[in-house]
C-alpha cells in the first residue's frame, strides 16, 4: 500500500463535499502538473490510502482521510472547452491527463495544521509537503510519516 497527501481548497471541493457526496466517492480531476500526474499513472493503486489537505484558506492542514478506489482514467475537464481545466493540446486517443477515484474514510479528530507539521520538520523531514517550494496537489508520504501525523490527532 502507498499513502499520499491530496490537496484541495475546500471552496473548491472540501471533506464534506466528499463526505457528501453520492456514495462518498468522487473523481479527482483538474491536476495539471505533470509531477502529479505521473503519481496517479504510475504509483497510485486502488485501497490507497490519502490524507485529504485543505490548502488556501485561513488554516491549511490535514483534514481527513480517502481512499483511492478506481485505476486512472482520462480526465473529462481536458476536452470541456468550458472548463478552466480546458487542454486543446491533449489528443483524444492519448489524452495527456488523468484521474482517480476517491472514497471518504473519515475526518481526522482534528486539523492538523500545516504549521504545526513544520514545527515537527525534525520527526517528519524529507515530507514534500513542507518541502520549501512545494506546490504539487498530490504527493506521496511514507508509512513512517504516515503514522506520524496520525499518531499527532
Amino acid at each position: 500500500m502507498n499513502y499520499w497527501l491530496i490537496k484541495s481548497e475546500p471552496e473548491e471541493f472540501s471533506i464534506d463535499d466528499l463526505k457528501n457526496a453520492p456514495g462518498k466517492k468522487e473523481h479527482w480531476d483538474g491536476i495539471r502538473n505533470y509531477q502529479a500526474r505521473n503519481f496517479i499513472r504510475d504509483d497510485m493503486q486502488k485501497g490507497d490510502l490519502a490524507f485529504f489537505y485543505h490548502s488556501n484558506c485561513k488554516t491549511p492542514g490535514i483534514v481527513g482521510i480517502c481512499e483511492v478506489v478506481s485505476d486512472a482514467y482520462p480526465d473529462h475537464t481536458q476536452f470541456d472547452s468550458n472548463s478552466r481545466y480546458y487542454d486543446a493540446g491533449s489528443p483524444a486517443d492519448d489524452p495527456r491527463w488523468l484521474m482517480r477515484d476517491v472514497k471518504y474514510r473519515r475526518k481526522t479528530k482534528r486539523l492538523i495544521s500545516l504549521t504545526e507539521l513544520k514545527e515537527k520538520a525534525g520527526k517528519l523531514e524529507g515530507l514534500a509537503l513542507i518541502r520549501r517550494g512545494n506546490r504539487l496537489s498530490i504527493m506521496p508520504v511514507s508509512k513512517a510519516h504516515w503514522d506520524y501525523i496520525l499518531s499527532q490527532e
